[in-house]
């Protein structure tokens, strides 16, 4: 029995080495193979994308979802490494301090989080931080250049022995816990206990949910000066990751674009250090810099010359509205890149000048749209519904629980087609799913992402700049959740080619925000500032269709868009 075990069937006619060829590979093992491909290249933006995307076919996988997490505590690391305001918070602090810190962050989760917050889970939250911070070469560069790597690994495997099963019932127990650990950390590998704390409070945010995150001086500071749409900075967006930093899109009348800074262009050196050296996350950092200030870059092509040039940063408006054009004689067309604070005038604007040049019906572009601001996806929603609901929001805290409702008075009634992808997400599918639930327009594109939560962000003096929290979840006019569900559409038209990969805004927080609020709103007793999840925007916002490539979605939208102005009688449409 056992030789006939051994033996390989006879394969059968017309198939030769049959029984010698591998599995199949399950679809599983696939996508943990290609995103694991990807961790080890550090790749950490990319492989999250990609467990993003199997997720989408393969929903709540365990494996794919816990290498998910693994990907995005390696890049909240990252990120709060290569920003300078960042470290020179952790060299001011004592330990003291960042334990006020780590208490006050904790606060605010036990008042305005949407969901309970659970003590231990906090803590290996903390220490899933840690060590995965361990293992990182620019925190072990900063802080354990002379510690023996033996030494740091032995720690990093068994830091977790420390917090792992205690029982913690409140935050006071909690913080006594965080300070035992950072004790340990300085006398086994001589860890400063500021840097300790503060891989506390960065885990005990930022794997309680993809959108929530400590936001550090620098980041606050900048999505605080987008609430009036402008940035202090070069005027470029950026897919940044590895040793490759590269221009996606460059901003009309830009100081990049003054200089002749184009799409497809790479950044080799900034300031004197190669990106090949320093990586793409830090050479982006040192973009930033105040107003008026200049910064050396050296720029290629692609192919092996390059050019010197000097770039100032200014203030940079960044535009809402990125197209706005008849398509014909009678159909407009408005492309909305993220919903800001002026999102609304400029589309008033551009509704304005179009309807003056014989606008008939109207298509508003939100593919690629990443989201923003709640309250501006509400308004502009506003101007096209007449009555009924517009979105609810649910939290732990009472005071999320709002319904957000149109109203009779400036109310535009020309026909509209909305277009939506995959990457129309958050603020985006609030007034995507307002005009589908109330048939108000047609729904035209792919399923969108699928991001029903809202953030709150609320400033802080303590040694972070600030916190992002999801305060919230939405939901659309017929009641339905938008979380992991999306917007389906009228009329589906199936997606032409894969999402291009993530980019990121240069001079822009390298997370996953970029809205911001109308007014500081209030968020229980505090200040917060409300903004919908954002996903990473996924193609330069000025190339609404593949290059090169028919525009499916719009050449439907259009068609519909064309169809209703026919069955219109005349001087109905307007």
């Amino acid at each position: 029995m056992a030789l006939a075990q051994n033996t390989p069937p006879e394969n059968p006619p017309g198939s030769e080495n049959s029984a010698l060829d591998p599995a199949p590979e399950s679809p599983v093992d696939e996508a943990l193979r290609v995103g694991k491909a990807l961790e080890q290249q550090r790749r950490w933006q990319e492989a999250i994308q990609h467990y993003e995307k199997s997720l989408k076919v393969l929903p709540l996988n365990k494996q794919i979802t816990e290498r998910m997490q693994i990907a995005r505590v390696h890049l909240d690391v990252t990120r709060r490494y290569c920003d300078r305001s960042f470290l020179e918070s952790v060299e001011r602090s004592t330990l003291a301090q960042s334990l006020e810190v780590y208490q006050d962050v904790v606060a605010k989760l036990e008042t305005y989080y949407v969901d309970s917050v659970d003590y231990p889970k906090l803590a290996l939250y903390g220490t899933a931080f840690l060590e995965v911070a361990l293992t990182e070469k620019d925190f072990l560069s900063k802080h354990l250049s002379k510690t023996p790597p033996a030494a740091v690994e032995n720690f990093r495997r068994n830091v977790h022995r420390l917090v792992f099963g205690k029982r913690i019932a409140n935050s006071s127990e909690l913080r006594n816990l965080v300070q035992l650990v950072a004790a340990q950390a300085k006398e086994q590998i001589g860890l400063n206990p500021t840097a300790t704390v503060f891989e506390f409070i960065s885990g005990s945010v930022g794997l309680l949910d993809p959108y929530s995150s400590i936001l550090t001086p620098g980041e606050y500071k900048e999505i605080m000066s987008q609430i009036e749409g402008n940035l202090i900075g070069l005027g470029v967006e950026l897919w940044a990751e590895g040793t490759e930093l590269r221009i996606v899109d460059v901003f009309k009348g830009s100081p990049a674009a003054e200089a002749g800074l184009l799409p497809g262009h790479y950044i080799l050196d900034v300031d004197g250090q190669t990106v090949l050296s320093i990586g793409a996350k830090r050479a982006a950092d040192m973009l930033r810099g105040p107003e008026g200030s200049r910064v050396k870059l050296v720029i290629s092509s692609g192919g092996d010359q390059s050019v010197a040039i000097e770039v100032p940063r200014k203030r940079v408006e960044i535009p809402s509205v990125s197209v706005a054009q008849m398509q014909d004689s009678q159909v407009g067309y408005v492309r909305i890149t993220n919903f800001q604070k002026t999102t609304v005038n400029e589309v008033a604007r551009a509704m304005f000048d179009l309807s003056s040049k014989g606008m008939k019906s109207l298509v508003i572009d939100l593919r690629r749209n990443p989201g923003g601001l709640l309250e501006s996806a509400v308004e502009l929603a506003d101007y096209f519904l007449d009555r009924g609901n517009i979105v609810s929001t649910r939290g732990r805290n009472t005071s999320e629980n709002r319904i957000y409702t149109a109203h009779a008075a400036g109310t535009w009634d020309i026909p509209l087609v909305v277009l939506i992808d995959g990457d129309s997400a958050s603020a985006s599918e609030i007034f995507a799913g307002a005009i589908r639930d109330h048939d108000r327009g047609v729904v035209v594109g792919q399923i969108s992402y699928g991001k029903g939560s809202v953030q709150g962000v609320f400033p802080s003096d303590r040694g972070i700049g600030g916190l992002r929290l999801t305060v919230s979840r939405f939901y659309s006019p017929s009641g339905t959740g938008i979380s992991q569900r999306g917007i389906t559409p009228h009329v589906t038209v199936p997606e032409e080619t894969p999402a291009n990969p993530s980019t990121l805004v240069a001079l822009k927080p390298p997370s996953d925000t970029g809205s911001s609020p109308i007014e500081p709103i209030p968020v229980g007793s505090e200040n917060g500032t409300k903004l919908t999840a954002q996903r990473p925007v996924l193609q330069p916002a000025s190339q609404p269709g593949p290059q090169g490539k028919p525009d499916l979605v719009l050449d439907k939208g259009l068609e519909i868009a064309r169809q209703i102005v026919r069955q219109v009688p005349s001087g109905k449409a307007r």
